[in-house]
């Protein structure tokens, strides 16, 4: 689970030359009830606008690292890999990989990340990873070029998924990774490049292993909140999505962490938050957790 640390990120800038950039990949429309879980739809509806289908817009977003030389993608999101009748199932929106346009307006090809780090390997958190579906053509791996980093606890539930999840994972993406020769698997809160500003926070709320990535910035530390937070609505301590494995132990997870980025000026990246990048963490004058300074896309470059 997540855990507070007392004295966090001891890894200090020393005015390397270090930008952050969200980087819009495909949007889905998914089914209000099931992403807010046990939420009532006159409440969630106020967050979020469902369709003629009850279905809601959400997006798959990623970041981007730049330091020191190295470019680390943080996740891949949903990519185009779906063949046409799943792709229709999981509300893909878009017909080609949007992430891949995100990069390329960065002056970037996949061919350039030198770290892929993912929080888990839910599909649409990792489909990016896959070439683009083509009828009677097998998938191959995109980023040729980099170390693929994931958590040891959610690559092993990812190959031996639970019966409630296991539609979730991609089978022919699990033998890719391992043929692949690039698979790094991820044990401690250190990042394997210490020259890097990134540590880890574990959590099994929503499944197990997952891996939230914290960079060290100087305005303060930014969590990519995976599906723990996947937008500003879960900020709210009781919402969970239906997708959840653990919901109780989530909201402790969330609590944790909440608490930890409110005490140290802390912000939230949020990866499927149609409108919302990310956010500083804050409470209000009745403890409830909230997000301020909101910003639909972020770009910082520090020198």
């Amino acid at each position: 689970m997540v855990h507070e640390q007392a004295s966090v990120c001891e890894i200090k800038l020393e005015k390397p030359m270090m930008k952050l950039v969200s980087l819009r990949g495909n949007g889905q429309r998914l089914d209000g009830g099931a992403m807010f879980g046990n939420a009532p739809k006159a409440l969630w509806c106020k967050w979020m606008q469902p369709d003629e289908h009850n279905r809601i817009p959400l997006t798959c977003r990623a970041l981007l690292l730049q330091c020191n030389g190295t470019n680390v993608l943080l996740e891949t999101g949903i990519g185009n890999f779906f063949d046409p009748r799943l792709k229709e199932r999981y509300g893909v929106v878009e017909s080609h990989n949007v992430l891949l346009e995100s990069l390329a307006a960065e002056g970037l090809s996949h061919e350039d990340i030198d770290w892929v780090i993912l929080s888990h390997l839910h599909f649409d958190h990792a489909g990016g990873l896959l070439s683009p579906w083509q009828e009677g053509k097998p998938w191959r791996l995109l980023f040729p070029n980099a170390q693929i980093l994931v958590g040891q606890a959610a690559w092993e539930r990812a190959v031996h998924p639970h019966p409630r999840d296991r539609a979730s994972f991609v089978p022919e993406m699990i033998t890719l990774l391992q043929d692949s020769g690039r698979l790094r698997l991820q044990k401690g809160e250190s990042f394997p490049d210490e020259a890097l500003p990134i540590r880890f926070h574990f959590s099994d709320g929503h499944t197990p292993g997952m891996m939230l990535s914290e960079i060290d910035t100087p305005d303060g530390p930014v969590v990519f909140a995976a599906d723990l937070i996947p937008g500003v609505p879960w900020v709210h301590l009781p919402i969970t999505m239906g997708y959840d494995r653990f919901p109780e132990k989530l909201v402790d997870e969330k609590k944790v962490l909440l608490e930890s980025l409110v005490s140290r000026g802390g912000f939230l990246f949020f990866t499927h938050d149609p409108e919302v990048a990310l956010g500083r963490v804050n409470q209000d004058e009745k403890g409830r957790f909230r997000v301020i300074e909101c910003q639909e896309v972020f770009r910082k470059d520090w020198k």
